[in-house]
């Protein structure tokens, strides 16, 4: 019982980050936002959540991470009724800010109370895969959930449809959780506000960036106070006694290969879902609820492939497993940059989401066990925040990036259009042109992945996580 009140909170938390998605078009009309700031209702999401993570997981350290994950997940579900209420666009953004504040409480304490409920070998490596499926069909199960309560209910629903689940998981923690001891300790509280604020406008700096161009005077500021900022953050935690992120978490080669290649994979898997999305529903016209469910085939191969990875793991160690699964993504990658405006369902887009749904769940599971491994318990709520973290910097950072490399190939494709298109189809040739080659920046991201695997991973049987995780 306690993985699943874990995974619950955390599919849930991870859904969240798409379930707007098919809901936009509504969203707009009924709060009348212009079409710059409807992205601010997935934006202002992901940087509190990516922002706020460190803390997070620091604080459950020092407060306890039971404590912490539940006031998260009250947070979420407080902020989740707020935004089912609003009437005003701000009132939806700042609903979405607080959403980030409580998942960025509650998901790193869930990962380390995850860790800590099952002890090292094939139980944890079985939480651990189902913690990475969950991750992993999240995405698509709220395009999913999205499209149903968009088109059956009110786009209000995929906000309300939080705050059951998150009353009953609040219940269920205290049953079925135990909290580990407290460490205590003191509270970095310039590292976790110097890391805060470092992230947080790195993210903007990207997202201004990815709307305005990499000239904007606001983009450029932003990363240049992130870099500073940051510079900080290091200088900080060298001194600090008690860090909020130990900085021998990331000088451990291993585990930081481990981020850095979360960062690639999460920055390659966001975008199947904005793009595609964007392509069924304005070039295939599909609705918000086929749409939604265009994307089962992907949930269906993250489940199947997670689960199959946590059994061949011991035999196989996680060398071979993880080439493959970054084989399969390069390949789904490549053949959606195959993408154009007279594509069908089946021919062009079936395909690759199976293939990269069958590959997310290898490259998941070990890369999820290799980011924690060898943490003692008082370094556990700060390695899973960084891992959290890594997530969703990734998914903010990778769209950012694929957004920009979008708009530039879609404006040179209506500036130079083949002969003949008339408005619309000129509209729909430009589109699918800045999907194809943002898409193949996409299959370039998982194809470093590859590379980063088959040259430095060694094939590891055992996991070397300590009992002093547990």
């Amino acid at each position: 019982m306690t993985l699943i009140v874990i995974v619950a909170c955390q599919l849930m938390l991870v859904l969240d980050a798409t379930i707007v998605n098919v809901a936009l078009p509504d969203i707009q009309r009924a709060l009348d936002f212009s079409p710059t700031d409807l992205a601010w209702v997935l934006n202002a999401y992901t940087i509190s959540f990516g922002g706020f993570l460190l803390l997070g997981g620091r604080a459950g350290d020092i407060l306890g991470r039971r404590r912490v994950f539940q006031i998260g997940v009250l947070l979420f579900c407080l902020a989740s009724l707020a935004g089912g209420l609003a009437t005003e666009s701000w009132m939806l953004v700042a609903s979405r800010v607080g959403q980030g504040l409580g998942a960025a409480a509650a998901s790193p304490n869930a990962l380390a109370l995850l860790t800590a409920a099952f002890a090292e070998g094939p139980g944890r490596t079985k939480a651990l895969a189902a913690w990475a499926a969950a991750n992993g069909v999240g995405g698509s199960i709220g395009l999913i959930l999205g499209g149903m309560l968009t088109t059956w209910v009110s786009w209000r629903w995929v906000m309300f449809i939080n705050v059951p689940i998150a009353v009953g998981i609040a219940i269920l923690a205290p049953r079925f959780i135990s909290g580990p001891p407290r460490n205590p300790g003191r509270f970095d509280a310039t590292g976790a506000v110097t890391a805060t604020v470092g992230l947080s406008t790195l993210v903007y700096g990207f997202i201004r960036a990815s709307a305005d161009g990499w000239g904007d005077t606001l983009a450029l500021a932003s990363f240049v106070i992130s870099a500073a900022v940051l510079a900080s953050f290091v200088v900080t935690e060298r001194r600090a006694s008690q860090p909020v992120v130990p900085l021998g978490l990331v000088a451990d080669l291993s585990r930081a290969r481990a981020y850095a290649l979360l960062l690639l994979i999460v920055g390659s898997m966001i975008s199947m879902f904005f793009f595609t999305t964007q392509f069924l529903q304005e070039v295939r016209d599909f609705s918000a609820l086929r749409a939604g469910f265009a994307f089962l085939p992907l949930s269906v191969g993250i489940l199947v492939s997670a689960q199959r990875t946590s059994r061949l793991l011991p035999r196989l160690g996680p060398k071979p497993l993880m080439l493959l699964g970054a084989a399969l993504c390069t390949g789904g990658m490549v053949w959606l940059s195959q993408l154009s405006a007279t594509t069908g369902y089946a021919r062009g887009v079936l395909g690759p989401m199976l293939l990269f749904g069958l590959g997310l769940g290898m490259l998941m599971v070990p890369l999820s066990l290799a980011a924690v491994a060898g943490v003692g318990a008082r370094e556990s709520g700060a390695a899973s925040s960084m891992m959290v973290a890594t997530q969703q910097i990734g998914a903010s950072l990778g769209l950012a990036v694929l957004v920009t490399v979008y708009g530039a190939a879609s404006r040179d494709a209506a500036e130079h259009p083949p002969a003949g298109l008339g408005r619309a189809e000129l509209a729909d040739h430009a589109l699918t042109r800045g999907m194809a080659s943002a898409f193949t920046v996409a299959a370039a991201f998982v194809g470093l992945v590859f590379l980063v695997i088959l040259v430095t991973w060694r094939n590891e049987r055992q996991w070397t996580v300590t009992s002093e995780t547990t």
